[in-house]
């Protein structure tokens, strides 16, 4: 047991509660904070991420959007400024209406720089430091509003130049003891270098270091998945790490498609989900020409969906689906979801010899739906492969936690190599989603030990 404490010592230790009653930071009685590795608002309610980015920079006279956005689920909108050091600044009077709009329609603003977009790799891009500078510019339009803002500090702060991204850490906690020095209480969000993506893992392995450098412990980090998260296996394995750390983290931009390769947005959007993370998908609409497949509506006109629009919003995963609204506009719970279809219910198969798989249909939409498909060994097992065969012109569109092939109506799903190795009595899971022109029915799945 400890020792009692001396009356000395316990009055120190009141006199030094007593001062730090007077200097504890505004963040403690308003706005969002992290704990625990988790984003939550000032009564402690955790707070999921489900957004969009708009281009208002460019697109200063498109303030319907924010509007539209909320109309269909979102409860963040990240909103894309200019510090003035590559585009035209966004002064503020300008953020003022923007995070006027963000409240009127009950969103909550994750404010951006987005000219230091691959510094050191780019010539155009600012500093971590001049984007700072735009933020103290800006400061006092923002104070009072912690509870309804979030500040991105830059986008994409660094390229792919090997010399400038070992500056990341150094630079990044510099930028955040610089704002929280200037009286900033807000939850600051951090982005990771190369391009956002971190593919040399520089923020991986130096979070804890800048968290630990803010001394309101209120940053939260953002990676950007595109063409370097193709595979689900790496999506999971780069999310986890920060949740296994207890680090704070969100997907602060991806697509369903990219220059640089075919990023997995089921993946990305299923696993955060599963991990409680948020997402905010690139972006609104007014994307340039190369890249304009990633608009999520044609010419910001909220009732003509792209694919993309459609798959984010309405799909499995999607913001309609997941998102909640923030607590300080009186969101909570999400709403129970309708009662399934009869043809919903999981049936159990006949149980096999090695395993057993059970099928579930998780929801259905015009044209798509998702699936489950839970495996359970019925003797240690190194591999199992299942199989089973589709009605209603259904047929698999994407897959996760499994391989799976397809042959019109006939489906087989294998395990993948984290998942295939069972002892007796465990289960494993994975999912599809898929299209139909009918109504999906449960058929029964066989499964198989595979070695």
């Amino acid at each position: 047991m400890r020792q009692r404490l001396t009356i000395a010592s316990a009055a120190v230790l009141a006199l030094i509660a007593a001062l730090l009653v007077h200097v504890l930071p505004a963040h403690a009685d308003t706005g969002f904070r992290v704990s625990e590795g988790r984003l939550v608002d000032a009564a402690g309610n955790d707070f999921v991420v489900r957004g969009v980015s708009h281009p208002h920079s460019w697109y200063t006279q498109e303030t319907d959007s924010f509007a539209d956005i909320k109309s269909l689920g979102a409860n963040t909108v990240r909103v894309v400024l200019s510090s003035g050091d590559r585009w035209e600044e966004n002064g503020p009077s300008d953020v003022a209406n923007v995070v006027s709009l963000c409240k009127a329609n009950r969103l909550i603003c994750m404010l951006e720089v987005h000219d230091t977009t691959g510094y050191g790799e780019e010539s155009e891009a600012a500093t971590l430091d001049q984007a700072v500078d735009y933020w103290l510019r800006t400061q006092s339009v923002l104070e009072g509003e912690e509870d309804h803002v979030l500040v991105n500090i830059g986008n994409e702060p660094y390229g792919n130049d090997a010399a400038a991204n070992q500056n990341w850490a150094d630079d990044t906690s510099e930028a955040v003891q610089r704002l929280r020095s200037a009286g900033f209480d807000h939850t600051l969000v951090v982005d990771a270098p190369n391009w956002g993506q971190d593919w040399a893992h520089t923020m991986r392995e130096g979070a804890q270091g800048v968290f630990d450098s803010d001394p309101h412990a209120n940053t939260v980090f953002s990676i950007h998945m595109y063409g370097v998260y193709e595979q689900e296996s790496v999506v999971v394995d780069y999310l986890e790490h920060f949740t296994d750390s207890g680090l704070p983290l969100l997907v602060g931009e991806f697509g369903f498609d990219h220059s640089d390769g075919n990023p997995d947005e089921d993946a990305i959007m299923h696993h955060t989900e599963r991990l409680g993370l948020g997402y905010i998908g690139w972006s609104w609409s007014g994307n340039s020409e190369g890249v304009d497949y990633l608009d999520m509506v044609e010419d910001f006109d909220v009732d003509s969906l792209t694919p993309w629009g459609e798959r984010i919003f309405h799909g499995p995963d999607g913001i309609a689906e997941t998102s909640v609204e923030a607590p300080v506009y009186g969101g909570g719970e999400p709403t129970d979801p309708p009662t399934p279809d009869p043809t919903d219910e999981p049936t159990e198969p006949p149980a096999a010899s090695d395993c057993e798989a059970v099928y579930s249909v998780v929801g259905q939409w015009d044209g798509g739906f998702q699936a489950e498909v839970t495996v359970t060994a019925l003797t240690d097992l190194t591999g199992w492969d299942t199989t089973w065969t589709h009605t209603g012109g259904a047929s698999v569109s994407s897959a996760w936690n499994a391989s799976v092939t397809q042959d019109g109506p006939l489906v087989r799903a294998a395990n993948v190599a984290y998942n295939g190795a069972l002892a007796e009595g465990e289960s494993t899971s994975f999912g599809f989603t898929g299209n139909r022109t009918g109504t999906v029915t449960v058929p029964d799945v066989q499964c198989a030990a595979v070695s």
